[in-house]
This record gives C-alpha cells, structure tokens and sequence, in this order.
C-alpha cells in the first residue's frame, strides 16, 4: 500500500496491521542522463513488486530517496529509518535495485533488499522474489527461521 492511499481517519484503524515500511531508495548520483535516471525509476518499481504485491496487507511504501552516494547518504538514510521507527512503524525494510545501495550500511533499517551485490552478482527475478520471501517472513518470525 502507498503512503498516498491512507487517508488520516483510517490510519489509526489500518496502523496495527500496517507495521512494516519499504523506503526505496534509486541510488542516483546525479550524473544520470534523463533517459537513465528513468531506467533507474522503472528498475526499482520492478524490484519493489516483489515485495508490495505479496504483502499489501502489511507494508506501506513510503516515498523514494533517489540520490545516494557515499557514506553520507547512508547517514541520511539510516536517519530516515531511525524516524520511520520514530513514527510507529516495527520495521523498516530499504530496498534498491542499484548495487552502490546494497553495499552500504543501514544499522536502523531491518532489511536490505537489493537483487544486485556491489560485486555485480545479479540474481534473476525467481531469485530474489524467493529470496525476498524468505527473509522477510524471518524478519516477521524470527522464532520460526530460528528452527528451519
């Protein structure tokens, strides 16, 4: 569900089954030209349906963070995770689809979903939506990844 979707009077309804965040972050430098930057925005629409059609009911998508680069924009990021929590929410999930976010750090944020690591291994989209399954329901169930 998109944050644009909740309307102020239903939230206080919707807010205990909606516990989970995704802050998708594109990873641009600013270097892009505009036909890239757009290949960029489509690349993570297509990562973050692996996540935001399977768990509707329980994730809320927030606005993206684009430009990222170096260590000052994981501060920024993990500063937004840190105030997502701040709001209510259990459980932040970052997610990207460009390689440079995968490699940084996010101490505030439960998960990272990036389907490509910093070292170019690209997993396919079988991959990373089985991969997305599996961790997030750990993320949600720790007790039962614990015995699997």
């Amino acid at each position: 569900m998109k944050f644009s979707d909740i309307e102020r009077s239903d939230w206080e309804g919707l807010k205990p089954y909606l516990d989970t965040c995704l802050l998708p972050v594109t990873g641009l430098s600013g270097f892009e030209q505009p036909w890239e930057a757009t290949q960029e925005l489509e690349y993570l629409r297509d990562v973050m349906d692996c996540v935001e059609g399977p768990y509707k009911g329980r994730i809320v998508t927030y606005p993206a963070f684009h430009y990222a680069e170096g260590p000052s924009a994981a501060a920024a990021i993990n500063s937004v995770c840190q105030k997502i929590k701040g709001a209510g929410f259990r459980y932040v999930i970052v997610i990207s689809g460009h390689p440079s976010v995968g490699a940084l750090h996010f101490p505030d944020a439960d998960l990272l979903l990036c389907p490509e690591s910093a070292d170019g291994q690209v997993m396919d989209g079988e991959q990373f939506k089985l991969r997305t399954s599996r961790v997030i329901r750990a993320m949600w169930q720790p007790e039962t990844a614990e015995q699997a």
